[in-house]
C-alpha cells in the first residue's frame, strides 16, 4: 500500500523525513563542515567527512546559511542551527563581496578571492540567507541586505548590459530558464521572511507573476510536451545541441516552485501549469529500464553532447521527490502518489550512505556509486535537506488539517 494513501503511512513518512534531516544529514555538516577558525562552511568533504579541499564556495555560504536559519525558524529552534547560520553570513559579509557588490564564486578558506563567475546565483542565495536570518535574529540589517542582494540579482539577470552574454548575442541570441526560476523561489523566500518587501518598484508577488508568465510564454511547449532550458528570445527552439538540451530535474524543480505558488494563493492556473510541467518532464526524464532520473535528454531524442547525460545525480531526485509529493497533496491523484513512491524508493535505495551518513551525489545509470565524496563546490547542505524539510512540513501540515 502506498504510504500517502493512509494516515499511518503519512505519519511514518513525515517522521522518516524529519529524522533523516535532523539526525543524519544536518549533523554531518555541523560536525564536518563548519569552520570554527575563520567562520563559514567548507563543503568539499570525503565520504567520512574528512576535508578534500579547504577552499570555500561562496554560494554555499548563502545556501547553507539559509538552510540553517530556516530550520531554526520553522522545524528545530536549536542554537546550533542559529550559530551555524550566523557563521555563514559573517563569512559572506567579510569575504564574499567584490568592490562592485558582486559576489565571488570561490575563495580560500581565509577568504581571499579565487574565482568570479558571470552569473549572479550567489546573490540570490545570499538574499534568502539574509532574509531567513533576519527573521531568526530580529536584526533589520539582514533584511536590508536581503533586499539589496535581490535588487542586484534582478539588475544583473534582466537588465541589458549588466551580464556578459554566454554566447555572442549578435550571432545567436538566447535566453535560459534558470534566472527566472531562481527569481521565483528567491522572491518566495523573501516574501515569507521579511515584514516588508518591495524591490525595483514591485512586490515579491508581482515579481513572481512576471517570472511565471515568462516561463509559460517562452519555455513551456505544450505541443511538444516539454520544458526547454534554452530558447531564442521570442521562445523559438534553437536546433543546436545546446538549444535542444533538456534537463528534466531542473524543469521539475521549476514546476514545484510554480505549484507551491499556486497552492499558496489558490491560483488554479499556476497549479495546472506546474502539474503539466511535472507530467511532461517526468515522461522525458524517468529511466523506465533502471529507475531514477536521467540528467540530460534531447528534445528530439538525439544523442546528447554531455557525457554525464545518463548519470543519476542527487539533486534532481530531491526536487522530484518534492514535486511529486506536492502534486499529490494538491490534487489527491493516485498517479502522483505512485510517482512519489517510485522516486522516493529509488533514491533512498541508492544515494544514502548508512555507514557515514548523508548521501552520495553521483551515481552511474544503474545506481552504482560513481565517486564517494559527500560534498564539493556544488553539493552541500541544500538540495537534500531542503527536500527533507519541505516534505516534513508539507505532510505534517496536511495531516494536521485532516485531523
Amino acid at each position: 500500500m502506498n504510504p500517502l494513501t493512509h494516515a499511518e503511512g503519512r505519519r511514518q513518512l513525515a517522521a522518516f523525513y524529519r529524522d533523516t534531516l535532523l539526525h543524519d544529514v544536518m549533523p554531518f555538516w555541523l560536525k564536518h563542515g563548519m569552520d570554527a577558525e575563520h567562520d563559514g562552511i567548507m563543503t568539499a568533504l570525503d565520504r567520512d567527512g574528512s576535508l578534500l579541499d579547504t577552499d570555500k564556495s561562496i554560494w554555499f555560504q548563502g545556501r547553507a546559511g539559509w538552510m540553517f536559519a530556516t530550520l531554526f525558524n520553522t522545524l528545530a529552534p536549536d542554537r546550533a542551527f542559529f550559530d551555524a547560520a550566523g557563521s555563514c553570513l559573517a563569512f559572506l559579509e567579510k569575504h564574499g563581496y567584490a568592490t562592485d557588490g558582486k559576489l565571488f564564486f570561490t575563495v580560500t578558506r581565509e577568504g581571499k578571492p579565487l574565482r568570479m563567475r558571470r552569473y549572479v546565483y550567489s546573490e540570490a542565495f545570499s538574499a534568502i540567507a539574509n532574509a531567513s536570518y533576519a527573521k531568526a535574529s530580529g536584526d533589520e540589517r539582514y533584511a536590508d541586505a536581503a533586499r539589496r542582494d535581490f535588487a542586484f540579482y534582478l539588475r544583473h539577470s534582466f537588465e541589458p548590459g549588466f551580464m556578459t552574454p554566454k554566447v555572442d548575442s549578435t550571432t545567436r541570441p538566447m535566453v535560459g530558464i534558470g534566472a527566472l526560476m531562481i527569481g521565483i523561489v528567491t522572491a518566495q523566500e523573501l516574501r515569507a521572511n521579511l515584514d516588508h518587501f518591495e524591490v525595483g518598484g514591485r512586490t515579491a508577488t508581482e515579481w513572481i507573476d512576471l517570472f511565471i508568465l515568462d516561463i509559460q510564454r517562452l519555455f513551456f511547449k505544450p505541443d511538444l510536451e516539454v520544458v526547454m532550458e534554452t530558447v531564442a528570445p521570442d521562445g523559438r527552439l534553437l536546433d543546436h545541441l545546446e538549444g535542444r538540451l533538456l534537463n528534466p530535474g531542473h524543469a521539475i524543480e521549476c514546476a514545484w516552485f510554480i505549484l507551491h505558488e499556486g497552492r499558496l494563493r489558490g491560483e488554479k492556473g499556476y497549479i495546472q501549469l506546474g502539474l503539466r510541467m511535472l507530467d511532461c518532464m517526468w515522461k522525458r526524464g524517468w529511466d523506465q529500464e533502471m529507475g531514477g532520473l536521467f540528467y540530460y535528454r534531447d528534445v528530439d531524442d538525439k544523442p546528447v553532447q554531455e557525457y554525464w547525460h545518463d548519470m543519476k545525480f542527487w539533486w534532481n531526485h530531491n526536487e522530484t521527490i518534492i514535486a511529486t509529493l506536492l502534486a499529490h497533496e494538491v490534487t489527491g491523484d493516485a498517479k502522483y502518489a505512485e510517482m512519489h513512491r517510485q522516486v522516493h524508493d529509488w533514491s533512498f535505495k541508492h544515494f544514502p550512505d548508512p555507514e557515514y551518513g548523508e548521501w552520495y551525489g553521483y551515481l552511474h545509470r544503474d545506481g552504482r556509486v560513481s565517486q564517494q565524496a559527500k560534498g564539493n563546490m556544488f553539493k552541500g547542505p541544500f538540495h537534500l535537506p531542503r527536500m527533507l524539510w519541505y516534505c516534513t512540513q508539507l505532510l505534517e501540515e496536511q495531516d494536521e488539517k485532516r485531523g
